[in-house]
């Protein structure tokens, strides 16, 4: 057999892997017919034309690929299972070709009679592949769940229904964990089996359960009734007229920014717009930022609805797939997952919501660099259904698309239930010696509000005990070997950590330099806090939630659930905690450092510093306590906090864009990020440097290359190149040339990150 080659396509200007078919070219003819003959001999069948399809394989390439079939042509969106490159994989059928000049390479096996992808999802691809400049081929393969990629039958399993009935509960008084999956199954008014995990329960604990007659299942593969426990509230009259705007134009693309302070009720008009989609037939997808908040929003919706699915990263590959599955097939009518689940299939998408829309962890930082805000609202406009983003800190972006009147807006200005928002100062400790981070006025302040009963949230994005390890004779600093970062100082292993690779190693006795035994910790994280806290009021319980101590969804809900019984406690975080989290007996936040993030070079740090400090100061005052917000600050005269203290967070905006304008950065212009990467120091400098030359004439701005925040990550060398336009399409544009051209140096990686949520 000959070896595979390429040929350039001159109606798509495409690079298809061509190659022998196995067997000769099938021609056509048969022989002649003789009339003296008595009976006419039977003929073979002739032989068929091979088709010919175009695959998306599953590599980083930007083309599609042509191969041959004698079946019935598979339909756009199946899977089929074609050779490349000495392996077999399995690709996506996108369309097909009337014939190919080069005998092909031919189909192995068909996967999938009837399209596994639908024609929105297949046209939503070739949007990505093009808005973001990305290989087709790996977009496609983002598009497809783990076991969807790896060949596994379309195919959904049994999803058997859990449910609590009455019975005599002494027998998990001494199993605490048979215990707590029961009242979380109670208070979810029962679970699927693919939810399970999303609500905390392990399966083991219903298996013994089951055994002790407290909870029963049903085996079924069609959702039980949508009828919850929880009755829909009455709204207020902001969020009346909201639900009435939004239910008028569920039949439109329409795009509605929902902007409520904290606690003002936006998922109830959540709530009660997806119950219209739902009654109507349809179907609702609601994205949340994280998957610490998906088991209490799963929690909530089910209560109302009585059955929802969830698809986070939580969840195994099999029951990603099934959900994947029933959501393409109509039998889930809701869905609440994280980023990835804005590219799911479904029969009756009815409406998307997405939650928290500002959260950056909408951005996917690897692979196909997406935002599942921007998707939503591209598949919102293909699909010709209404998008909701609600926020109690929206966007710059959405903000101005509301200016430009792209956007309806929505106001929701009061807490529900008539609870008062917090009041927010600014504490000045310059020239005030600090005990691991706290101010004396700070201490008081502290203790003042545990006195009264009440809890206290301290706010500190910086995980670890020390963010440096200084040698204080000679100015040594504990660096990472494999990054160009500082190693944080954990004290409970007394290791040092790299926060860039994960990178470990033992605490030096003395310093590696000098020998001096005069090492200092400089700065302050969340396990320095906790101690000082520990110290001042050790009766009080503290819980401290960081990536640290907070590894898994169901502890998170541990720590949180025991705080929402009230009492005295103190909850040391990062920003895990300034996420939707219901916390009514906090009445003050304490902000140890907001400096850092208003003074960060990155322009978009000073709006997630804004974001943050609303966000975690939203957990005060929640119920009928009032609630205090103290920031501490070396710089009080900032204009950004101070427009964010004298006019709350639209202040801050009004402020900011003024800047922004002035530098044409989003969103008042386009802006996208080339990096690359190489083990070589200078390779990722010289490929970018080609890529410029490339972008010169490109009627856009570029700047550098030069070396990233961190040049140096887990040994890879990275450097970037910004490039800024006044108009997305003049970006796009040069973009499309740089790709088209595709610069190469050998050993380096690169990428183009449209939109990019970092630019430094």
């Amino acid at each position: 057999m000959t070896q595979a080659r390429q040929i350039v396509s001159p109606e798509l200007g495409s690079i298809f892997a061509t190659g022998t078919a196995g067997a000769p070219h099938p021609t056509r003819g048969g022989a002649a017919l003789h009339c003296s003959l008595p009976r006419l001999p039977v003929l073979p069948a002739m032989p068929r034309e091979p088709a010919v399809v175009q695959v998306a394989v599953p590599r980083p390439l930007r083309r599609l690929f042509d191969y041959a079939t004698t079946s019935t042509p598979p339909p756009a969106g199946a899977r089929v299972r074609v050779p490349f490159g000495g392996a077999s994989v399995v690709g996506v059928v996108v369309g097909e070709r009337d014939v190919s000049q080069h005998r092909l390479k031919f189909v192995q096996d068909v996967l999938d009679d009837e399209p596994l992808l639908p024609p929105d999802l297949l046209a939503l691809a070739g949007w990505l592949a093009d808005y973001y400049h990305h290989p087709i081929g790996d977009v496609f393969a983002t598009l497809l769940p783990v076991k969807a990629r790896r060949g596994a039958p379309a195919r959904a399993g049994e999803d058997p229904f859990w449910h609590a009935v009455e019975g005599d509960e002494s027998a998990v008084l001494r199993a605490p964990r048979q215990r707590e999956a029961l009242m979380r199954l109670r208070q979810a008014g029962g679970a699927r089996a693919s939810n399970l995990r999303g609500l905390g329960i392990e399966k083991r604990h219903l298996l013994a359960l089951e055994t002790k007659n407290l909870v029963r299942r049903r085996a079924e593969t069609s959702p039980p009734p949508t009828k919850g426990q929880d009755a829909a509230r009455r709204p207020n009259p902001a969020q009346a007229a909201a639900i009435k705007a939004i239910t008028a134009s569920l039949y439109t693309a329409a795009v509605h920014l929902l902007d409520g302070v904290t606690s003002s009720g936006k998922t109830e008009v959540y709530m009660q717009v997806i119950a219209e989609v739902v009654r109507a037939g349809g179907q609702a997808l609601v994205l949340v930022p994280e998957i610490a908040l998906t088991p209490q929003t799963v929690a909530r919706f089910q209560a109302r609805f009585g059955a929802v699915a969830a698809l986070h990263s939580a969840a195994s590959d099999r029951e990603r797939f099934d959900t994947w599955l029933k959501c393409r097939n109509g039998i889930h009518q809701v869905l609440i997952g994280t980023r990835s689940a804005v590219l799911a299939p479904f029969a009756r998408l009815g409406l998307i919501v997405v939650d928290e829309e500002h959260d950056g962890s909408f951005k996917q930082t690897e692979g196909l660099r997406y935002s599942a805000r921007d998707v939503a609202v591209k598949r919102g406009r293909m699909l010709g259904v209404p998008v909701v983003l609600g926020s109690a800190t929206p966007s710059m972006e959405s903000l101005e698309n509301v200016r430009s009147l792209r956007y309806a807006r929505h106001r929701l200005l009061e807490r529900a239930g008539g609870a008062r928002l917090p009041v927010l100062r600014v504490l000045d400790i310059r020239g005030v010696r600090l005990d691991r981070g706290f101010s004396p006025a700070l201490h008081a302040a502290i203790a003042r509000h545990l006195g009264s009963g009440n809890q206290v949230l301290v706010f500190i994005n910086r995980r670890g005990y020390a963010p440096v390890l200084l040698c204080g004779r000679c100015g040594w600093r504990a660096r990472c070997d494999h990054c160009d970062a500082n190693m944080a100082f954990h004290r409970p292993m007394r290791r040092l950590r790299c926060h860039q690779c994960g990178a470990w190693r033992k605490t030096p006795p003395r310093c590696p330099a000098c020998d001096s035994e005069e090492l200092t910790l400089l700065g302050t994280g969340t396990q320095r806090v906790e101690e000082a806290l520990r110290e001042r009021h050790p009766d009080v319980p503290l819980h401290r939630v960081d990536r640290d101590t907070t590894r898994s969804v169901r502890r998170l809900g541990e720590n949180l659930e025991s705080l929402r019984d009230g009492g005295q406690a103190i909850l040391v975080g990062t920003q895990m905690l300034a996420k939707g989290h219901h916390l009514p007996a906090v009445t003050l936040v304490a902000v140890i450092d907001a400096d850092s993030g208003f003074l960060a070079p990155d322009f978009r740090a000073p709006e997630r510093t804004a974001q943050l400090i609303v966000q975690v100061a939203g957990r005060a005052g929640r119920a009928e306590r009032p609630g205090e917000v103290i920031v501490q600050s070396f710089d009080p005269q900032n204009a950004n906090l101070q427009a964010l203290v004298r006019s709350g967070y639209h202040g801050f905006v009004n402020s900011e864009r003024e800047a922004r304008a002035a530098a044409g950065m989003p969103p008042f212009g386009a802006l996208a990020v080339v990096r690359a990467q190489s083990k070589v120091p200078d390779s990722g400098r010289v490929l970018l440097g080609k890529a410029a030359d490339v972008l010169a004439n490109a009627q856009v701005e570029v700047l550098g290359p030069a070396p990233a925040a961190v040049a140096r990550r887990a040994d890879f060398h990275r450097w970037q190149l910004l490039v800024m336009a006044p108009r997305r399409g003049r970006l796009h544009r040069a973009l499309r040339r740089l790709e088209q051209i595709a610069p190469q140096v050998p050993g380096v990686s690169w990428n183009i990150d449209v939109d990019p949520l970092e630019a430094l």
